[in-house]
């Protein structure tokens, strides 16, 4: 029995020295979703375009909502969601930055204000792939523990 304590608290050890990584992945979607609210409004001419403006104003809506699923906990489905769904933003991303595009037509520029949504969204894929394999080693340890 004493065993089997000192493993369960190895576990919580563990489970809480890994909890920052939850606020971190929280704050990558954060600043991407911020960026992403910030486009149309820096960018005059998206206003102009309305798909282009519901796009950026949905897709920062979305990520800032992202928020929830990381501070919350909601589980792995969430969490591999939130991966897909960025790696779509930096694919379609990519995409966009070429001339002739099936996007838009026209390649368009890179700034500062898209390399830090990229890297946001970058950091949020990474950070959460490590929440990803780390839940995946305790739920092990777990599954050990009742043979």
């Amino acid at each position: 029995m004493s065993k089997n304590n000192n493993t369960r608290q190895q576990q919580r050890s563990t489970f809480r020295n890994y909890q920052y990584l939850f606020i971190a992945a929280a704050v990558a979607t954060a600043i991407a979703g911020i960026v992403h609210l910030y486009m149309p409004l820096s960018h005059p001419r998206m206003l102009g375009n309305l798909p282009i403006a519901v796009f950026f104003l949905g897709s920062g809506i979305a990520q800032i909502f992202w928020i929830l699923p990381m501070i919350k906990k909601w589980g792995r489905r969430w969490y591999y969601i939130g991966i897909a769904g960025n790696i779509a933003f930096i694919v379609l991303y990519v995409i966009t930055r070429f001339p002739g595009n099936p996007v838009n037509g026209r390649g368009g520029d890179v700034d500062a204000i898209d390399m830090i949504c990229e890297l946001a969204q970058v950091a949020y894929i990474s950070i959460t792939a490590v929440i990803l394999a780390k839940e995946r080693s305790i739920k092990i340890v777990d599954k050990e523990q009742l043979r």
